[in-house]
């Protein structure tokens, strides 16, 4: 149960046990190799391929079957093994890239981040390289296509990962750093809010204006935030001895908020009020609401949104929300990465940042 105020949040930091002996593959004569310096060479036998045949797989340009690329792939997998390292390249061979892997551009919060890390990296001399994954899935080919561009670090934005695939890409030993998702594995660095006590306080300041059908629109359903957010949401209403109306998925997406809100109003008891799960979304309900309802907002319907991007502040929508530390989230993100690109024995970090509410005008005055 959560207690106390949204600013009494606290960010933590912890260093979990990095095991290097798990991975898909467990032979004694693959452990044996990863403990020295793993060699084209060796992949090559293992492959039973040619060595020119694993740079050629390590070559986005270069001519080579998808059969003999996947056994090489394989190889290095099961190895370990990944060309031009940071220990190996920083004097003569470093690529100065990173990788950024997103699934979308269109929320204007993930524009944001990636201006302000593009900045920190260009200062630092680094490139930046665009990657777009599934919302969620397979991330196995997006892993293939960042290891051949031959990366130093890669910065993943919002992207959904299994426990399989943060060890996947954990074993090749590229330094990860995922922003604002959490993944179920201790092994790669991770910065997000709190987004917890962020719905919970959304859930409970709702029920404290008297509202009394409350909906959630959430997001991808499989994504930490929305989980995260869907829970502290439903116990701060719990706290205020109310349950959600309804649960709706908007999927983070505008166009996808716009039907789930008419889904919601079209129903025989609509919401009076709507956390939502971020404010692209709460400004696509605050769009359908106006134009196709002719609801006002608050009068008719309050709404709350997450992220505060920096349109939730406009005139047009004033939106109340809940504002994720963008800034410092960058700041940490980008300096965990670039500690570890340089220190390959640094241990993981998880950081869980404060957020803060933003009261505008989308939601009706407290009662006297």
């Amino acid at each position: 149960m959560l207690r106390g105020s949204i600013h009494t949040t606290h960010w933590s930091t912890f260093n979990p046990h990095h095991h290097k002996d798990r991975g898909p593959f467990g032979s004694e004569n693959s452990e044996s190799m990863k403990r020295k310096s793993v060699t084209s060479r060796d992949v090559a036998h293992l492959a039973g391929v040619s060595q020119s045949a694993v740079s050629r797989a390590f070559s986005p340009n270069a001519k080579i079957s998808e059969k003999t690329r996947r056994k090489v792939m394989d190889a290095s997998r099961e190895l370990s093994y990944r060309p031009n390292t940071i220990a190996r390249s920083l004097i003569t061979r470093s690529s100065r890239t990173i990788a950024v892997v997103t699934y979308s551009l269109e929320n204007p919060f993930y524009s944001s981040m990636l201006e302000k890390a593009s900045r920190f990296f260009q200062a630092e001399g680094y490139h930046l390289l665009m990657f777009f994954a599934p919302p969620s899935g397979d991330f196995d080919a997006v892993l293939d296509n960042i290891i051949r561009s031959q990366v130093e670090g890669v910065l993943m934005l919002a992207i959904t990962m299994t426990q399989a695939q943060a060890r996947l890409v954990d074993d090749f030993g590229i330094p990860v750093v995922v922003i604002n998702r959490t993944v179920d594995y201790p092994g790669i660095s991770q910065v997000g809010s709190d987004n917890i006590q962020g719905g919970y306080w959304a859930g409970r300041y709702l029920a404290s204006l008297g509202h009394q059908r409350i909906a959630f629109l959430g997001g991808l359903p499989d994504s930490s935030t929305h989980q995260q957010r869907e829970a502290g949401f439903l116990e701060g209403l719990h706290s205020m001895n109310q349950d959600c109306l309804t649960i709706e998925i908007g999927n983070y997406r505008y166009e996808d908020a716009c039907q789930a809100t008419r889904r919601l109003f079209s129903s025989r008891t609509p919401p009076d009020a709507i956390f939502a799960a971020n404010d692209l979304m709460a400004i696509a309900v605050m769009e359908i609401l106006r134009h196709e309802f002719t609801l006002k907002v608050p009068s008719d319907v309050s709404i709350i949104g997450f992220d505060d991007v920096p349109m939730a502040a406009w005139p047009s929508h004033s939106l109340t929300t809940v504002r994720q530390p963008v800034d410092i989230m960058i700041q940490k993100a980008t300096e965990l990465l670039m500690k570890q690109m340089v220190q390959e024995d640094m241990q993981p970090e998880h950081l869980i940042l404060p957020v803060t509410p933003m009261l505008r005008g989308s939601t009706r005055l407290p009662s006297r």
